[in-house]
C-alpha cells in the first residue's frame, strides 16, 4: 500500500511540474521570440542533405528514424567488433574469470 502510494505522489508531482512549466515560462518574460530550429542545407549533398531536410521537414518522422537507426547500427558495429577480435585471437565466448 505504501508503494503504490508512493507512485501516486510521483505521477501527481511529474503532472503538476509539467503543468506548471508554461506557466513559468510565461512568467519569465513579456513578449517570446519566435524561434526556428532547422538544419542548414546549403553545403549538403547526399544522404546528409536527405538527413537535413527530414528534420527541417518533421521532428517526428525525425525522432522515429533516428530511434530505428541506433539501436540497428550498435548491433552492426558490435558485430564487426566481435569478428575483428576473434581474428585477433581474443575470444570472449570462452574467457575464465580469475576473480573468485
Amino acid at each position: 500500500m505504501k508503494k503504490m502510494q508512493r507512485l501516486w505522489t510521483w505521477l501527481v508531482g511529474c503532472a503538476l511540474m509539467i503543468a506548471a512549466l508554461p506557466c513559468a515560462a510565461l512568467a519569465a518574460g513579456g513578449k517570446a521570440a519566435n524561434v526556428v530550429v532547422v538544419a542548414d542545407t546549403r553545403k549538403l549533398d547526399g544522404i546528409l542533405y536527405w538527413w537535413a531536410e527530414m528534420y527541417n521537414e518533421s521532428h517526428f518522422f525525425f525522432a522515429i528514424l533516428t530511434m530505428a537507426i541506433i539501436p540497428v547500427t550498435g548491433c552492426i558495429l558490435g558485430w564487426l567488433a566481435d569478428i575483428v577480435m576473434t581474428h585477433m585471437g581474443i575470444d570472449l565466448r570462452h574467457r575464465e574469470i580469475s576473480e573468485k
